[in-house]
């Protein structure tokens, strides 16, 4: 899956996470992009099974869709957390780079930060997860 596919499962995740349902004009308001991006980016989701579309137009996750979605976005957390620690960066500017390396980083060097972090967890009072 493309990085822009990436953005687009977990937006929708997000919003059903966030409203209950989704809808292609909520997930054009919440990237800002065009409805025909949009309309564009769902039918690729649709054909390859990570989506569905209801007769009343809202978007659905299929079991494969979520897990992916779920996947990508706790990458997503897990990164600005570790880019505001290591960093001390404002959790906005953490969270617009983590939102561009989650889509490149290596599983291999991913595993090792959520290694890096846990043990920090154990030691560090300041640490994000211990929050």
């Amino acid at each position: 899956m493309y990085e822009s596919g990436e953005n687009y499962l977990e937006t929708i995740l997000m919003l059903i996470q966030e409203l209950g349902y989704v809808r292609s004009v909520d997930v054009a308001r919440k990237l800002n992009v065009s409805r025909p991006s949009v309309s564009r980016a769902v039918g690729i989701l649709k054909q390859d099974g990570y989506i569905a579309i209801a007769d009343s137009g809202f978007i659905q996750m299929t079991p494969k869709g979520k897990t992916t979605a779920e996947k990508i976005y706790n990458k997503h957390q897990q990164l600005t957390g570790f880019l505001e620690y290591v960093s001390g960066v404002p959790h906005a500017q953490a969270e617009e780079n983590a939102c561009r390396i989650e889509h490149i980083i290596d599983e291999g060097v991913f595993e090792g930060i959520l290694r890096f972090m846990k043990k920090s967890a154990k030691t560090d009072t300041k640490h994000p997860a211990k929050k």
